[in-house]
């Protein structure tokens, strides 16, 4: 489904961090340009 694709991440540092989402995309077949974690307060 991802296969192909150009993906940004933001991650929340309580949530979900980027990493971890970037880890899941890349298995899905898609490129990530960028990657971060930020804290949303």
């Amino acid at each position: 489904m991802l296969k192909g694709k150009k993906v940004a991440i933001l991650g929340d540092r309580d949530g979900i961090p980027g990493p971890a989402i970037e880890e899941c995309v890349r298995t899905g077949g898609a490129e990530v340009i960028f990657s971060t974690t930020e804290c949303f307060v």
